[in-house]
């Protein structure tokens, strides 16, 4: 055997390694291929465009601002003058329109979209990727999930596929298919970025966020998973320009197909009502009721006539438990109150004082309104909390009728420096609570204030501009 056999037979060894590294799949995943699924299910996914009629009035001269047209007899000359240059002008009409996009979910025509996108329209076609046109019928909107249900007169049409049962992941592939500025069937792909999200307009849908990009026109189009399967309806997106920012929310399809399904059987939906009013617990506020980390919904109001308020919830009552469902985020309850069924009575763990209790709460329906007007008397008073920093006095008749406050409670009416500023307390805010204790007056505020442990968080119930809020106040050593 020469010298420079063994060296010849270890190169051929290290590129045989090397062949088998590289050409195994482990060594790089490749991106998914999108063009069969649009191919499939692209024809299911329409464009809807919508006309309204608006009647506005023709602008006249504006007299100067703080004129008005003074009261003149029938008879006077100058009457004709102030009617021709500053009177109403002529209605004229004219006409609107909106694009949005929608999907078809059964081949008699059932399509669904987003209740913005066909809001007040006088007139709704849906567009197949055949070129043929409807003229669509509204079978039902909720505008609180800003879902529409439509129906057009056709048979045999294309469906898409429903995941109403596959668990969505975080991270993995869905595909977008709509109309953004009116451009049909454009797809674009992205991944979920998160899940169970609350808007501040939209508390009973856990919309699932995702950086599909999502513009104007997407609106009621479908999201799809790489199976194929529907698992959202685009809906709204984040933006500070009108266009694509990287954010945008989809309702989940088992959201979509509840309200669908209530549509379809009785015109409106239907949704689970407790009657609190929230906020998240955090880390000061977990300290002020002894709980080891923040969780669930702290509940700040209890709503008169209520179910909550038949069960015996109580202000400071933190939710941490509905219907055997974990609340770890005050947002994450709505959602699931809502899909909660009218009528049935469901247990509540609460933490309250410290201990845990259940409640058992009778599920009423969600009423159009939760207005309350609350009136009553009160007497005068006031106190100073010089260690906090505040002073407060007795509320009155007239400013209970103004804060919507039937007993309890003392105004304050200035905060200097100290650990009432810093907690976040302002001057015309109503203090309800103090320590987990109803404030009577201002007499029983200085005690209560008195006895505070040193260095240690407190929790403090505000009410401010008709809202209450929880605010952890913390002593100085």
């Amino acid at each position: 055997m020469s010298r420079s056999e063994p060296l010849t037979r270890f190169l051929i060894a290290l590129l045989t390694l090397g062949f088998i590294v590289l050409g195994s799949p482990v060594s790089a995943r490749s991106l998914p291929d999108f063009t069969t699924l649009v191919e499939e299910f692209s024809p299911a996914v329409v464009n809807i465009s919508t006309s309204q009629k608006r009647r506005q009035s023709r602008t006249k001269h504006q007299l100067p601002k703080g004129f008005e047209i003074p009261d003149l007899p029938e008879d006077s000359p100058f009457n004709e003058f102030f009617r021709r240059f500053f009177g109403e002008g002529d209605i004229e009409e004219f006409n609107t329109q909106s694009l949005g996009s929608g999907f078809i979910i059964s081949s008699d025509g059932y399509v669904i979209s987003n209740n913005h996108v066909i809001k007040d329209a006088d007139e709704i076609i849906v567009r197949l990727s055949d070129r043929r046109e409807f003229v669509a019928e509204v079978v039902g909107t909720d505008d609180r999930s800003d879902m529409a249900l439509l129906k057009i007169e056709a048979e045999d049409l294309p469906v898409v596929k429903l995941g109403t049962g596959y668990v969505l992941q975080v991270g993995e592939w869905v595909l977008a298919i709509g109309s953004p500025f009116g451009f049909e069937h454009s797809a674009t792909a992205g991944i979920v970025s998160a899940k169970g999200r609350s808007l501040p307009s939209e508390n009973y849908v856990p919309f699932i966020q995702t950086d599909v990009a999502i513009n104007p026109g997407n609106s009621g189009g479908p999201l799809f998973n790489l199976n194929g399967e529907v698992v959202g309806v685009n809906s709204q997106i984040f933006s500070r320009t009108g266009g694509f920012m990287g954010l945008s929310f989809a309702i989940p399809i088992s959201v979509a197909m509840n309200v669908v399904d209530q549509l379809r059987a009785k015109g409106h939906v239907s949704r689970g009502w407790l009657g609190v009013l929230i906020q998240d617990v955090t880390r000061e506020l977990a300290e002020s009721f002894g709980m080891q980390k923040p969780e669930g919904a702290l509940v700040a109001k209890v709503l008169p006539d209520s179910p909550a308020e038949e069960a015996g919830f109580q202000v400071g009552d933190i939710v941490l438990e509905f219907a055997g469902t974990h609340v770890a985020r005050s947002s994450e309850l709505p959602p699931i109150v809502g899909t909660a069924q009218v009528g049935e009575r469901v247990p509540v763990k609460i933490l309250r004082n410290g201990n845990s209790e259940t409640l058992r709460v009778l599920i009423a329906e969600l009423p159009e309104a939760d207005e309350i007007k609350l009136a009553s008397a009160g007497k005068k008073g006031g106190a100073t909390a010089d260690k906090l920093g505040l002073s407060v006095v007795d509320l009155t008749a007239e400013m209970r009728e103004k804060h919507e406050i039937t007993e309890n409670g003392v105004l304050v009416k200035s905060v200097e420096e100290g650990p009432a500023r810093r907690a976040g307390v302002r001057k015309g805010d109503v203090i309800l609570m103090f320590n987990n204790t109803k404030v009577k007056d201002s007499g029983h505020f200085e005690e209560l204030s008195a006895d505070l442990p040193a260095a240690k968080a407190v929790s403090v119930l505000v009410q401010r501009q008709g809202n209450p809020i929880f605010l952890a106040l913390k002593t100085e050593d």
